[in-house]
This record gives C-alpha cells, sequence and structure tokens, in this order.
C-alpha cells in the first residue's frame, strides 16, 4: 500500500506564506495595499498565486519583497517559492528578428520628416534662428562708428576714479585717461556732444584755475558742456539747460562762481575733488 502524503506537510506556496504572515500580524489587505499604494486586487491575485492576472514575474518577485519589508518578514523564502523570471528569447515570426531592414534613400527621408514633424525640433530651428539674428544685431553694434557714446560714458567714471585715487596727480591721470579713450576708439566726438567751453568768461557757471585742474559740467539734455583739464590762469564761462552736473578735479586750486557769485568748493570737497549741481 501507499504511503499517504498528510496535506498539512506540503510546503507552502510563496502567496500562501504572504498571506500568513500578513494575518499573522493582524494586518488587513485593504490597509497593507494602502501602505503599499497598490490595488487591492493585486495583492488579492498575489497571495492567491493568480500571477496570470498580474503583469508579468517581475513584478510579481517586486511586488513580493516589497510586501515582505512591509510585514517585516525575510524575504528568501517567500522569492524561493515563486516562479522564476522567464528568459528572453527571439521571435522568428514576420513581427520578429527576420522583419526586413528597410534601408536607402526612403528610409532616410521618412526619419527626416518625422524629426521635422515633431513640435521640439521645430522649436529648436526657431531658437537657433534667434540666437543668429542676435549675433548679428550684436556685430552692427560693435561697428567703430558706434562706438563713441559708449567710449564717452566710460570716460567719466575712468577719470574720476583717477582723481579719487590720487588727488595730487589729478590732472595728469584724467589728461592722460582721455587721450587713451580717444585713441582707443579712434573717432572723434559727435558734433554737438561735447561743448569744450565757449571761450567766455562769463555765463551760468565760471571756472578760474590757479593750477591745473579737471572739470566736467554735464547739462540736463546729457550734453557734456565741459570735460578736459584747465590751465593755471585760465577762467572759463559754462552755460546750459540747467540743472548742470559739476566735477571738479582740483578744488584747492579753482575758483567757481555761480551766477555771478563765488561759491566755496571746500564744504563739499572729498579727496580734494568737489561735486555739486547748478539748478535753475
Amino acid at each position: 500500500m501507499s504511503e499517504m502524503v498528510s496535506p498539512a506537510s506540503a510546503p507552502l506556496s510563496g502567496g500562501a506564506m504572504l498571506r500568513q504572515a500578513r494575518e499573522a500580524a493582524g494586518l488587513h489587505i485593504g490597509a497593507l495595499a494602502v501602505s503599499l499604494r497598490v490595488p487591492v486586487r493585486k495583492l488579492e491575485a498575489l497571495e492567491a498565486d493568480h500571477f496570470d492576472q498580474l503583469p508579468d514575474m517581475v513584478f510579481v518577485r517586486a511586488l513580493a519583497a516589497s510586501v515582505c519589508r512591509a510585514l517585516n518578514i525575510d524575504s528568501t523564502a517567500v522569492l524561493a517559492q515563486l516562479p522564476q523570471t522567464s528568459a528572453p528569447h527571439l521571435r522568428n515570426d514576420e513581427a520578429g528578428i527576420n522583419v526586413p531592414f528597410r534601408g536607402g534613400a526612403s528610409a532616410t527621408g521618412s526619419i527626416l520628416g518625422d524629426s521635422f514633424s515633431r513640435p521640439y525640433v521645430l522649436l529648436g530651428l526657431v531658437l537657433l534662428v534667434g540666437v543668429v539674428v542676435l549675433a548679428v544685431l550684436t556685430f552692427f553694434d560693435r561697428v567703430p562708428g558706434r562706438a563713441t557714446s559708449r567710449d564717452e560714458a566710460i570716460a567719466p567714471t575712468v577719470l574720476t576714479s583717477a582723481l579719487e585715487t590720487s588727488p595730487a596727480s589729478a590732472a595728469l591721470a584724467a589728461s592722460s585717461a582721455v587721450t587713451a579713450t580717444s585713441a582707443a576708439s579712434g573717432v572723434a566726438s559727435a558734433p554737438g556732444a561735447i561743448v569744450e567751453g565757449s571761450g567766455l568768461s562769463t555765463g551760468t557757471l565760471v571756472l578760474r584755475v590757479r593750477g591745473p585742474s579737471w572739470v566736467e559740467v554735464v547739462d540736463a539734455t546729457g550734453v557734456v558742456q565741459l570735460r578736459r583739464v584747465l590751465q593755471p590762469g585760465e577762467t572759463v564761462g559754462v552755460s546750459g539747460v540747467a540743472p548742470l552736473s559739476v566735477v571738479v578735479g582740483r578744488a584747492d586750486l579753482t575758483e567757481v562762481q555761480v551766477y555771478g557769485k563765488p561759491f566755496d568748493l571746500n564744504p563739499i570737497a572729498r579727496d580734494n575733488v568737489a561735486r555739486f549741481e547748478v539748478k535753475p
């Protein structure tokens, strides 16, 4: 007589082991589904060993491992009872490896057509055109004839910095900076942009120097009425649209009259450089 095998002695399947561990932990399958963020039906299919209701064996083994971690049990025994993932194989039908390769000009044209029909490819072309246009505009902005206004805007900053750094050599530094800027640009100042004094000794603002002193006067419209080094004993009258912005490089060597009245630079001078405005 053949020996009967007791059902109790048969090993549990992987799904049965997971269900037994979950019930031993007193955890409802719905709570476990919420914890793992998977549908309840997938956990039920796993515990019932209905693997055909799940995407594939890779998903089955990954889900089983996640359940083991949630229940704090060793996954080795459970995974050993689950089927192994099937090895990939090549198909020999027409939809597999034996499908003829479509090459030549027709395939290339199809690929190019598909590429240009994609929105991001068109967007890339538009951006490329924009970059080219911007580069062309930047090139024309750097034409030598356009550099005068930029050089004139930079010159006051360079000269003022030189005056504040070394008051004792302000006039020489300013004169050198103006000469260097003019030589670098190679272009004469725009007509009407700089008015180097009228040569008169009268005006809204009158300056007289006892030694070399750099002076800049800019009116309200941005026109530079005066920007140069005045020589010892020279008197210059300046007028323009008020307010006039004035910078004097050597306050100790410069006498100023505003609207015919003396104006003392000493109270406003800093490091022997005076800055003030002549208001209407």
